[in-house]
């Protein structure tokens, strides 16, 4: 049978040649049926003969390639065809040349390799090249195939290709990481206060039934628990069933969250895990330092530590407020301790200081120099709104300008220097951040939710975020760190503006301790009408608030999203966010704004969304209620950020 591929070598000479010989033929019948004859007789011996050259010369090409493919000895020669591994010869345009039998059994469609060939031709062509068809995996390594007889064109080399199954490194290799231990530690949040909730019959019924849901859970992953306390576990687990958990966003704080057996407040979980490493050590380096994070973002949440990466689940609650003072009443006789043995104490905020960070710098200021020490708080870029109170301090008789730049903060940094930081946690949100090198002992006290970010060379750090506000902890501190601190009115109404702004005049994020620090600071002289008017708005400002407000615009979740015309400054913005909670169907609001150097947002929820969820996203924080973000990007950019971290946060919830 005639061979279609032979038929493409010969040339297009001789098919014309014989084309236009068989049209001779058939003219000739017309004339002469005899000469006819003859001439298509020798016309088929010319086909004949053709068609052998054609095919002799496929087998001498066939022979070349060879040749040119092993440019080995004679015996490589005879043995490479026999691999028991794929085997070809590809031009550089990922055509196939030549392959061995192996490689015929592996690839029935031969397109798969032209198509990966072409992404390995593109790549480096000295390392492996690994890839995909169907469920094998493979690598492959070529040679570049050189020969004598003529310099190749552009495009016309050859490689001699090696095609390695990988298949069963691979599955090994899953099996490998999937199997990889981790380790995780579970804290219940409010397991003494769930207790107190429930009369005595249901109290072992509450600790039975949190038991009892935990290892339904574990049950489910194949998974290791034991207690070593009655509000805390360990539990070994799999790196395959971590990513279960991840999956369904460690449902367990859900499922922990709807007990319901006689406790009147809901139960909730941190959780800590440490993962990617095969030492045990690392591992609960990783977990600690995950469950130490959960805490200090407030609880109710799973923080899982895969070396330097940190993921974040849950967190979706209010923190629950701590009832008991002792942890204030240590905190501050260990504060004592370091003012005293300190030369000097210096404060410091976060950048463009509020009333709480201000407030808060105020209350430990009087703290410090009630020791007798020299105290000074690092005030560089002032914030508008509060320069009504930073006027009453200044006129204040008995103050001798507490506060100094950055500049002679670092003049008075010594190896005996204490740094109190207040309201902030996250270095560079702090006023100075270089100073946090510069300075041995630090002392942290904040509210907010832990972020990433930390300073992690502090000595104490005090972060509660069941606080109101940061004004509200160092009012607590103020009564314990001596037996009679002499406060002044001035100080008291600096400390109650903080705990006032972030409570909105006590309406979110309102405890007891709350009541009983306002209490407190009222009984120091502190006066609420003086305090309402350093909140006062000039005309300016209330149109600015009034123009954002009527600029929101609101989506179908119930989030109002505004943005400001002028540049304006953090109350002015906050206040505008609080008066969009106002409007009916708005469940929570977001006013970006324009400041110096940076764009601004303030986030405010009623209590249904998470802000700081949200604006974390953004690489800001705060809490469930009351959140912030600084972005260094154009207002327009900022805006489409904040939507999209809106509809992922609504996406993850769904999921």
């Amino acid at each position: 049978m005639f061979d279609k591929k032979n038929y493409k070598l010969i040339s297009s000479v001789s098919l014309l040649s014989i084309i236009l010989s068989a049209v001779l033929a058939f003219v000739l019948l017309y004339y002469n049926v005899y000469i006819s004859i003859v001439s298509m007789v020798l016309l088929a011996y010319i086909l004949y003969v053709e068609y052998r050259g054609a095919k002799k010369k496929r087998t001498e090409f066939d022979k070349y390639v060879e040749r040119l493919f092993f440019s080995v000895d004679k015996a490589s020669g005879n043995v490479l065809p026999l691999l028991p591994i794929p085997v070809a010869l590809m031009r550089e345009d990922g055509n196939i040349v030549w392959y061995n039998s192996c490689f015929a059994q592996t690839f029935e469609d031969k397109k798969d390799i032209n198509n990966v060939f072409l992404k390995y031709a593109k790549s480096k062509k000295d390392e492996k090249y690994h890839f995909r068809i169907g469920n094998k995996y493979y690598y492959m390594i070529s040679i570049i195939s050189k020969t004598r007889k003529r310099k190749p064109k552009d495009g016309e080399n050859y490689y001699n290709v090696f095609i390695f199954d990988e298949t069963d490194y691979m599955e090994i290799s899953k099996k490998l990481v999937s199997s990889q231990p981790v380790l995780g530690y579970i804290l219940v949040d409010n397991y003494e206060e769930a207790l107190q909730s429930a009369d005595d019959l249901n109290k072992p019924v509450v600790a039975a039934e949190i038991e009892r849901r935990l290892n339904i859970w574990i049950q489910s992953m194949n998974a290791y628990i034991i207690k070593y306390a009655n509000d805390r576990y360990i539990f070994v687990t799999q790196e395959a069933d971590l990513k279960n958990l991840e999956e369904n966003r460690f449902e367990i704080l859900d499922f922990i969250r709807d007990i319901n057996v006689g406790n009147k407040i809901p139960i909730t979980l941190s959780i800590g895990v440490g993962a990617d490493s095969s030492e045990f050590a690392k591992l609960n380096e990783y977990a600690v330092s995950a469950i130490d994070l959960s805490l200090g973002r407030g609880g109710d949440q799973a923080v899982v530590k895969k070396g330097e990466k940190i993921l974040i689940y849950g967190g979706k609650t209010q923190a629950v407020e701590k009832r008991t003072k002792v942890k204030a009443r240590v905190v501050a006789h260990a504060i004592r301790e370091l003012i005293e043995d300190s030369s000097n104490v210096l404060l410091m905020g976060h950048n463009f200081m509020d009333f709480d960070s201000l407030g808060a710098a105020i209350g430990m200021y009087r703290c410090a120099v009630s020791f007798g020490k020299d105290a000074k708080i690092i005030l560089d870029k002032s914030n508008p709104a509060i320069e009504t109170l930073l006027e009453k301090i200044e006129k204040d008789e008995e103050y001798a300008n507490p506060f100094i730049d950055v500049g002679n903060a670092k003049s008075m940094v010594n190896p005996k220097t204490l740094l109190i930081v207040v309201d902030a946690h996250r270095p560079s949100y702090l006023t100075y951040p270089e100073l946090i090198n510069m300075v041995d002992r630090i002392v942290v006290i904040d509210h907010h939710r832990r972020g990433k970010e930390f300073i992690d060379k502090a000595l104490l750090i005090y972060l509660e975020p069941y606080a109101s506000s940061t004004c509200e902890l160092v009012t607590e501190i103020s009564q314990y760190i001596k037996d009679k601190i002499d406060l002044k009115p001035i100080e008291a109404e600096a400390l109650l503006a903080g705990i006032t702004v972030d409570t909105k005049n006590f309406t979110f994020r309102t405890g007891v301790r709350t009541f009983e620090a306002a209490s407190y600071l009222r009984r120091k002289g502190a006066d609420t009408i003086s305090v309402k008017m350093l909140f006062q708005n000039d005309l300016k400002s209330y149109i600015i608030k009034s123009t954002i407000v009527k600029n929101a615009e609101i989506t179908e979740e119930g989030i109002a999203i505004a943005v400001s015309p002028d540049e304006t400054d953090n109350v002015i913005a906050a206040q505008a966010a609080d008066e969009l909670l106002n409007i009916k169907g708005v469940q929570a609001s977001f006013v970006v704004f324009k400041r110096h150097d940076d764009v601004a947002i303030s986030g405010r929820s009623i209590g249904d969304i998470n802000v700081q969820v949200i604006l974390e996203k953004l690489g800001g924080g705060g809490h469930l209620t009351v959140a912030g973000a600084q972005v260094k990007k154009p207002i327009k950019n900022v805006v489409d950020d904040l939507k999209t971290a809106i509809d992922e946060y609504f996406k993850e919830g769904e999921s």
